[in-house]
């Protein structure tokens, strides 16, 4: 796809979280498309360290950056030692896409002092420099709130990760009250899906989880009955709204989906379209939380983002079944 801005030659640009899955294809878009900008990756990649659920702290993984010409800084956002590494490199975009965006975490000082405060540290640093701050907001800031989502209304999280979330935002609305002039986006992503998200293990989207459990069981188990509603924004898309972010005339907090909701089922019709029969067993939904319908209300985004998602599920899908057939093969 050929988008607007088309020199950033000399532009430094600072990845947070660059080794993770949005991470590394905005790294990849801009190694791409803009080889004369300077990329920057921070990222504390992967170790053994898990949360209790058994899950892996950090989700930066060496592979998703493999074959990047740019510079890696290896750091933690909570350890200001690493971050006193970026002080002085006057960068002019600021992507920050590291976080705990594990939602079955439990440990709340943990994620807000990730989340919140390593965040409102790099906003310092993107003051310092006069850097444009792209920042990843998140639909769990809305908690079961009725759908179609509006970013300013029904705003009530159900988990610290929502939460945490949100808290960037108000932070966020704070500083634009107070100066206008500066320059912060927040993007409130819905289900993110597509290349690189592998290593996200149990957290990876609907769509890679449902497509393993296809091609290697035959079958997949979903929640009864299966018509929970998510609005799916393929990576492309994602990647897309950031790049946008760059020249977007109005700071503030844009909602990033497809603006469409569709349900588990819509899925399994779509991987069967690609991958044949396979059986489906329902069950009951384990979890005190979770979010029954997410869509996300885009309706600004056109006007101020130049945002208009090109991917429809369908779409999706068809672009990232090789990939899934790839990972099923291979692991």
């Amino acid at each position: 796809m050929k988008y607007i801005y088309d020199d950033l030659a000399g532009k430094k640009i600072l990845i947070t979280g660059g080794a993770g899955f949005i991470g590394s294809n905005l790294a990849f878009y801009f190694q791409k498309h803009h080889p004369l900008a300077k990329v920057y990756v921070f990222d504390k990649f992967r170790s053994d360290e898990r949360f209790p659920n058994g899950h892996f702290k950090s989700l930066g993984h060496f592979q998703n950056l493999i074959g990047f010409k740019g510079e890696i800084i290896i750091g933690d956002i909570n350890n200001p030692q690493d971050l006193a590494l970026l002080e002085n490199r006057e960068f002019d975009y600021i992507f920050h896409q590291a976080a705990i965006s594990d939602t079955t975490v439990l440990d709340q000082e943990l994620i807000m002092k990730t989340n919140h405060i390593a965040f409102l540290k790099l906003l310092k640093i993107a003051q310092k420099h006069n850097a444009l701050m792209v920042y990843a907001s998140s639909a769990g800031t809305y908690g079961n709130s009725p759908a179609p989502n509006v970013v300013g209304a029904g705003e009530v999280p159900e988990n610290a990760y929502g939460f945490s979330k949100l808290c960037m935002d108000e932070s966020v609305r704070k500083i634009l009250a107070e100066d206008p002039q500066r320059r912060i986006i927040g993007l409130r992503y819905f289900n993110v899906y597509g290349h690189n998200e592998f290593h996200k293990g149990q957290t990876a989207s609907m769509i890679l989880q449902l497509g393993l459990q296809a091609i290697k069981n035959k079958k997949v188990r979903l929640f009864k009955h299966g018509e929970q509603k998510r609005d799916f924004v393929y990576i492309k898309d994602v990647i897309q709204a950031n790049v946008k972010a760059i020249e977007a005339p109005v700071s503030g907090i844009y909602n990033i989906g497809s603006g469409n909701a569709r349900s588990f089922n819509d899925i399994v019709s779509c991987l069967k379209a690609h991958l044949g029969e396979f059986e489906v067993e329902y069950f009951d939904n384990p979890y005190s939380f979770f979010q029954n319908h997410t869509e996300a209300d885009i309706s600004l985004n056109e006007e101020y983002l130049s945002y208009i998602p090109r991917f429809t599920l369908e779409d999706g899908i068809k672009q990232y079944i090789d990939e899934i057939k790839a990972i099923a093969e291979k692991y």
